[in-house]
């Protein structure tokens, strides 16, 4: 990099999730300007105590090409030093580009190769499988063929980009994970014109808890780690994260490692796994390679990622004790909201739903006990009442959508048991997936990326 400025900051992309507003907070305060960067101006960092700048840029989802332009045009800004990824857009952006970022800011993220092994789930099971971590049973959509067991079909890929999917491609969503009910295999032809690829099938891991280590790399080192377990996700069976708490356990902290040091990584990651109590093994089910939904949450705790990735991203040393504390929790009031607005009205078949007297419960007791909050702040109010509202906005606008046609039996009971409309998120990737919702061939789960 070429440019030096002593008062240069951050360039933060603003979305739905809470990271971008943890960044802000985290940096700000220690005299660092930073930039946000939205499709739109109701992304909560915009209205931040932090945020010092705000800039309109395209929709990644819509024009990934374009986006990228944007981004580079906002590097050579004398006020920028380096850029932060927070969702997968970003980082696919930002790696494709590497070369061109570095003439003009720091790039503190992996090349594009490294990055395929991790978005492309293929190579990073076959990874995994050199660094010798557990990994559920996994195929590509086409080589599978036991339909009697409880599976999921997800996405083989974590961002829909030319790379990934060829560059004729007019499909902006690959798709959520899905349920598949045993004895009912989802129409091949119907599910990659829909995903615009083959996808992959994986046996079900029967723990809705979900577990994840994170890392800031250097080079192949780790230099910062965090351990959390989802307790309660936005839907009874899973999905992003409502409420987490910190945990330690080395078993954890070593698969995590192993599968970062077999790829030599470089940057921000979250390893995300559910633990089999069958063979009692940790089993990896992606890395998302940019910061997670749930990041005020590791700030709260102790882990302050965003300076150590200003602090890497400059070349300076990141404390060697840096440490968090063990045995606390936090929350999205949103995502607790979904939660229990999901074990009011929706059923999952192959998941045991909770009484909601005992689930109104655990809510309010968990927040009175830990009461931390990922928007929620006194010093900085605003992005939980953006927040608030958009919630709102989509709230009205689920609830004017037509009437779904209702073409047989099943479909109608499909209709009558989802009644209520569900409480969208307002973003769709890890943190950002979409809330599940009820499909023809199998029942939705909310994306296996956590922030989550």
């Amino acid at each position: 990099m070429h440019r030096h400025e002593t008062d240069a900051g951050v360039l933060v992309p603003g979305i739905g999730a809470p990271s971008t507003v943890a960044c802000l907070r985290s940096l700000r305060p220690r005299g660092i300007p930073t930039v946000v960067a939205s499709e739109t101006a109701e992304t909560p960092a915009a209205s931040s105590t932090y945020c010092d700048d705000f800039v309109r840029v395209p929709d990644p989802r819509a024009d990934l090409h374009a986006y990228g332009d944007a981004l580079l045009e906002l590097a050579n800004r004398p006020d920028v030093r380096t850029i932060i990824p927070v969702r997968e857009e970003d980082v696919y952006v930002l790696a494709n580009r590497k070369d061109a970022f570095a003439e003009v800011v720091e790039t503190n993220w992996p090349d594009f190769e490294t990055l395929r092994r991790v978005q492309d789930r293929v190579e990073l099971f076959a990874a995994a499988d050199a660094a010798g971590v557990a990994v559920p049973e996994t195929a590509v959509f086409d080589q599978w063929d036991d339909w009697e067991q409880e599976t999921i079909v997800k996405p083989r890929y974590t961002v829909a980009a030319p790379a990934y999917l060829g560059s004729n491609t007019d499909v902006e969503s690959i798709g959520s994970t899905e349920y598949q009910i045993p004895g009912a295999p989802p129409d091949p032809q119907a599910l990659v014109e829909e995903r615009g690829h083959m996808p992959l099938v994986q046996e079900r891991i029967d723990d809705s808890r979900e577990f994840a280590f994170f890392a800031l790399y250097d080079e192949g080192k780790p230099v910062a780690t965090f351990q959390h377990c989802q307790r309660r996700g936005w839907k009874y069976c899973g999905g992003p994260s409502a409420y987490r708490e910190t945990v330690y356990d080395q078993d954890l902290e070593d698969a995590g490692r192993a599968i970062l040091d077999e790829l030599e990584w470089h940057g921000l990651a979250m390893v995300e796994f559910l633990r089999d109590e069958s063979d009692e093994e940790y089993k990896l089910m992606e890395i998302n390679p940019r910061f997670w939904s749930s990041l005020p949450f590791s700030v709260r705790a102790g882990a302050d990622f965003p300076y150590y990735y200003w602090q890497q991203a400059l070349g300076e040393p990141i404390e060697d004790d840096a440490s968090y504390e063990v045995g606390i929790g936090g929350h999205l009031l949103r995502g607790e909201l979904s939660h229990v607005h999901s074990v009011l009205t929706e059923e999952y078949p192959m998941v045991e739903r909770p009484s909601l007297p005992s689930t109104l419960v655990d809510v309010a007791a968990s927040l009175v006990r830990e009461p931390r909050f990922d928007y929620a702040v006194a010093d900085d109010p605003a992005p939980f009442f953006q927040d608030g509202l958009n919630l709102l906005r989509a709230f009205r606008e689920s609830r004017s959508d037509p009437e779904p046609v209702v073409e047989d039996e099943n479909d109608r009971e499909r209709s009558r048991s989802n009644e209520l409309p569900q409480i969208e998120p307002l973003v769709r990737d890890d943190d950002e997936a979409e809330p599940p919702s009820p499909t023809s061939q199998g029942i939705t789960q909310a994306s296996h990326q956590l922030d989550d």
